[in-house]
């Protein structure tokens, strides 16, 4: 009798993932402008990212629509400890040269799906014999299920940061209980609160968080940045902050000062 042969355990699954990644949003296909850009928002601030994934959008990049070398981006990019992993929003052509080097193709972000409603059917005729069938209730839809947002980590420095020393909170908010003295840096995925004077620079919402925001009990940085958008000394904050209790948030691609009570 022949033997069955046995099936050999699987080596590895697949399954589908749903991860958070960077979005690399260019606003032009001019390559030297990119990496101007990168150069002078990233150099100064080495922990920035760690390797991790980015996706790169080029749905409003004005330009020459195939003027991105992608091979010379994402070598730009890992220089910057961010690694190319696909791109979106190009043409067929554009789509075609990422792929020639070597980048995948990311998936726009789809709309919420639509109910189809069901048509109502209509109800037998009731027999004489016995009383009609209670209409059967509506249908009620199930409220969607909201997948629930990662736990905020939030980092507290309680010392005073001096100039050349830089604290970055990945994924979080950022608390100072000291001062944040001149050349001194703080950097927040999230928000960052000072609970004493912001002498130096603030960088809140490092990877694109819009909502994020800014608190000093004594508001006076030499740059704050949110989003990517950021004011430095060269446009003076309003005298309604400057050295005082102070929120700064994002509205828009504005800054917005507040003071605080």
């Amino acid at each position: 009798m022949a033997r069955s042969k046995e099936r050999a355990p699987a080596v590895f699954e697949l399954r589908s993932a749903s991860m958070t990644l960077v979005v690399v949003a260019l606003k032009t296909t001019d390559m030297l402008a990119i990496e101007r850009e990168l150069t002078a928002r990233f150099a100064d601030t080495p922990e920035m990212f760690n390797q991790d994934p980015v996706v790169i959008d080029i749905a409003q990049a004005e330009g020459d629509p195939l003027a991105l070398d992608y091979a010379r981006l994402a070598s730009l990019l890992r220089q910057f400890k961010m690694v190319a992993a696909a791109v979106r929003g190009g043409s067929p052509e554009q789509m075609a040269a990422a792929a020639e080097a070597g980048l995948g193709e990311a998936p726009e972000a789809l709309p919420p799906a639509t109910r189809t409603p069901t048509p109502a059917v209509a109800a037998p005729p009731p027999v004489e014999a016995a009383p009609p069938p209670a209409p059967a209730p509506e249908p009620v839809a199930a409220a969607p299920v909201q997948a629930q947002p990662a736990a905020i980590t939030t980092l507290i420095v309680d010392k005073p940061l001096r100039s050349g020393q830089q604290v970055y909170a990945r994924g979080g908010d950022l608390v100072v209980l000291a001062a944040v003295n001149f050349g001194a840096e703080v950097i927040a995925d999230g928000s960052i609160h000072v609970y004493a004077p912001l002498r130096g620079k603030a960088i809140a919402g490092a990877r694109g968080n819009n909502d994020a925001r800014i608190f000093s009990t004594c508001m006076e940085p030499e740059l704050i940045s949110i989003a990517g958008t950021y004011r430095t000394t060269d446009n003076p904050l309003p005298d309604t902050v400057i050295g005082k209790p102070a929120q700064i948030r994002l509205d828009g691609e504005r800054l917005v000062f507040e003071p605080l009570d």
